[in-house]
């Protein structure tokens, strides 16, 4: 997406290209395919969803053509992440993928340890515990509170005479792969009627697929995590800017 003279241009292909992608289920096959893919274009040509759909199609509500409505249904079938993980924008990671981008961007680090280590804010802390807890044992537990995010930063202390920059936080938590979006949902009126966009619910990946599959990749290195990821991109985009392709996934590890 490209802002020229003051008008978005969205990039993409033309409806009879045969290399477009169609459906939301062909798009997730081609996430597995690549590994992971912001959504929206950037400055590595061709690393993106939005090169590859048509762009007539965007925000027109037709479910079966607008990749804006795919987000939704792809975030809500659980077949991949979805979240801000490219640069603080929105793109989508394969389960193949989330392992890696969880080791590297925690740094190896589960959030409650980061907490204890001094490396998370206050204000991290206060929409992670809205997220999680402890069992009997002692054990953490990642709770499926499915409370759309106006209402998450409400419940962990935001807004109107409480903590500031709740987008910014919980931003930074998904660019830490500690969130991820689960689905979307309208918000309903005193009728129980939906009305408006819709709003994201996020959740910890965990909560989703499972701790083990979530932390697969801790018994290896952050660093090496991020090698693994670089080198998957520059395979798959070989003519990317190195400098580029740091800007979206960030700086390795020790740098």
């Amino acid at each position: 997406m490209a802002n020229e003279n003051g008008t978005w241009i969205m990039r993409g292909l033309s409806w009879n290209d045969p290399y477009r992608i169609r459906t939301w289920e062909e798009l997730v096959n081609w996430v597995d395919e690549v590994g992971f893919l912001p959504l929206f274009a950037g400055e590595i040509d061709g690393f993106s969803a939005e090169e590859h759909v048509s762009p007539d199609f965007w925000w027109t509500g037709v479910t079966e053509e607008d990749p804006w409505e795919w987000r939704e249904i792809i975030a809500k079938s659980g077949r991949c992440a979805y979240g801000k993980f490219f640069d603080k924008k929105a793109g989508f990671i394969s389960l193949k993928w989330l392992p890696y981008f969880a080791n590297y961007r925690r740094d190896g680090y589960d959030f409650d340890a980061r907490w204890e280590d001094g490396l998370a804010g206050y204000r991290e802390k206060r929409i992670m515990d809205c997220l999680t807890g402890r069992d009997a044992d002692g054990e953490m537990v990642f709770r499926m509170d499915e409370t759309l995010s106006t209402e998450l930063k409400k419940k962990a202390g935001f807004g109107k005479g409480g903590e500031k920059n709740y987008s910014g936080v919980v931003t930074g938590l998904q660019m830490q792969t500690y969130l991820v979006t689960s689905e979307f949902r309208r918000r309903r009126n005193k009728k129980g009627e939906e009305y408006g966009m819709g709003v994201a619910i996020l959740l910890p990946p965990e909560a989703i697929w499972g701790y083990e599959t979530v932390t697969a990749a801790y018994t290896e290195a952050p660093a090496v995590s991020w090698d693994r990821i670089m080198d998957r991109l520059l395979e798959q985009f070989p003519n990317a800017d190195e400098d580029a392709a740091i800007r979206l996934i960030g700086k390795r590890p020790g740098k």
